[in-house]
This record gives C-alpha cells, structure tokens and sequence, in this order.
C-alpha cells in the first residue's frame, strides 16, 4: 500500500516510494545498497588498543572497518578533558570522523553517544555532531533516545522551585546518533551470520532505550557507557567476525561488547592511564569467559563419567 493522508496501519509491504519521491527529500542521497568493498586489516592490528589519538588511525587501511561505536570526551571538565573552546571541539571530533569516514566499509554505520551540555545557554551538542558528520558525507539514519532515569540521581538543578521565574529541565537523557557511509544498506557478506534473536531484535529498533547507566567508581573511568550501549548496536548492525572500532575507547567497554558478540576490535585513547584501563579489563573479560569454559567442560566429562557416556 502506499502512503495515505493518514499513513497505514502496518508497515508490512508498504509502499513509500512517493514519499522519497517528494520535495522535501529533493537532492537527498538515497542509496540503498553500497558498494560491496573490504579492505582486510593487518592480523597484528586486529583486537588492539592503539594508545595514540584516532585524528591519524593509520593501523587501518580504507574500507575495512564495519561499525564504529563511540562517546566522545564532553569536553566539561573531567580529568581526561582538555578545556577546548567550542570550534577546537568540534573540529576534534572532525577529524576523527573523517578518518572513521575512511576506515568505513561502504555502508558501514558509525553511532555517536552524546549528551547536551549547560543550561545559560543549553548547548545542542548532538545537533553539532550531526550537522559536522552530514559535512563529512555522512548519511543519517537515525536518532536512539537513551533513557537513564532508572539510574539517574536525584538532581535539585530545576531552577527557580515551584516558580515560572527560571524552572530548568534536568536531563535524564542522552542519544545515539547513527550515521551509514555512501549507502543505508549492507549486502549480507558470504559465510557471515546475523547473532540477534527477533526478541533483541524487536527492542533494539525502537528508537527508545531504557538502560541503567554504569557507574564511574565501578570502572575507574569518569564517563563510562553500560555495555549494554554498543553490545545492541553490534548485534544489530554487524555480522559475526566483523571489526568494530572505538576512536574514545576509553575503559574498553566497546572492546569487550565486541568479544562478548564473537566479532573483533580496534580501539584508540591517547591517555595511557585508560589505555590500560582498557586492556586490563578485557584481559579480565577474557580470562572469565575461559574460567567458564573450562568449569563447562569439567562438568560436562564429569557427567559422562556418571552415565557411562
């Protein structure tokens, strides 16, 4: 069916062509499919932490890289910051970017966790990030509202209480922006298989996420993501054995979600001390999952023991 005045009641076979067709979406890059090239990295450059910036990531050729997940410093203060003006900030994030741009496969997504900042006046950093990515030949896919306030704590910066004098709106929010490069559409490649089951499936599409957030004191990071951040958008938008990046790795988070999803890893922080952080802590993850593999297997010849298997 095609879009009707009052839009349908199932988006099952549902024809939008009009829709695209209109002006509104004049002169958009509506590539569906890119074009299918991948660059292999360097074995010896696979599931590393470069401790160096990710302006220059020339450990990875073009083409080569399938997702990038990442939250950029916030440029507020924290003992990893640097006290950039505004200009200086954004043309970071610029040029790491640009290189992410590079080191895209076609059609691969890159999914920038942001929060806004202040409030004399409020500062729309997400709509910085998206106007610089757009710049840089990005395609938007999309916005995910991360909802914290299951984790949030109690705040008392509302303003002026109980007065229109000046309330102020206390942020319980941060977002994902996602971005595809030259296409919206990756062709399954050839012995890769999708890890998400249709109930992960059903939920990581909707463009709200409710999630605790992670505590500081529990990683050692000031500004840690939960897991459960890039473990969704890895299942969602990448195969097995595919290479996802983090340009801010910071403790390692997105290393150690890539690893839990059987796919592989590259990480850059130019700050030693999380550089190791990180290292340490997927070492840590490692050594988990082979204590719980040997424990499967004893247990496992143990009950063939008893049966007489």
């Amino acid at each position: 069916s095609q879009t009707s005045s009052f839009g349908v009641g199932t988006r099952i076979n549902h024809d939008s062509s009009k829709f695209y067709n209109s002006k509104i979406y004049a002169g958009s890059n509506n590539t569906y499919f890119a074009q299918d090239i991948e660059i292999p990295i360097p074995p010896e450059n696979i599931n590393k932490v470069f401790c160096k910036s990710s302006e220059q990531m020339t450990e990875l050729p073009d083409n080569s890289v399938h997702l990038m997940v990442t939250s950029p410093p916030y440029n507020v203060g924290k003992d990893y910051d640097k006290n950039l003006s505004m200009n200086e900030y954004r043309g970071l994030l610029t040029k790491v970017f640009k290189e992410t741009y590079r080191v895209l496969v076609p059609g691969g997504r890159a999914c920038v966790n942001i929060a806004n900042l202040g409030r004399k006046p409020y500062l729309p950093i997400h709509s910085y990030v998206i106007e610089d990515m757009q710049k840089l030949g990005f395609l938007m896919r999309g916005e995910v509202i991360w909802n914290k306030a299951s984790s949030a704590s109690q705040s008392f910066a509302w303003g002026s209480w109980l007065s229109a004098t000046n309330p102020t709106l206390r942020d319980i929010h941060e977002y994902i922006l996602i971005f595809s490069k030259d296409g919206f559409g990756r062709k399954k490649p050839e012995g890769r298989q999708p890890t998400i089951t249709k109930e992960e499936f059903m939920e990581y599409t909707k463009s709200i996420w409710n999630f605790s957030a992670e505590r500081a004191s529990r990683i050692g990071h000031p500004a840690p993501f939960p897991i459960d951040l890039p473990y969704r958008l890895i299942q969602l938008y990448t195969f097995e054995d595919e290479v996802i990046l983090d340009p801010f790795v910071g403790s390692g988070t997105t290393c150690i979600a890539a690893l839990k999803t059987k796919r592989r890893y590259v990480g850059y922080d130019n700050d030693q001390k999380y550089c190791e952080l990180a290292e340490r802590r997927i070492e840590e993850y490692l050594q988990s999952q082979n204590t719980l593999f040997n424990q499967q297997h004893e247990n496992s010849s143990q009950h063939m023991i008893a049966t007489g298997i």
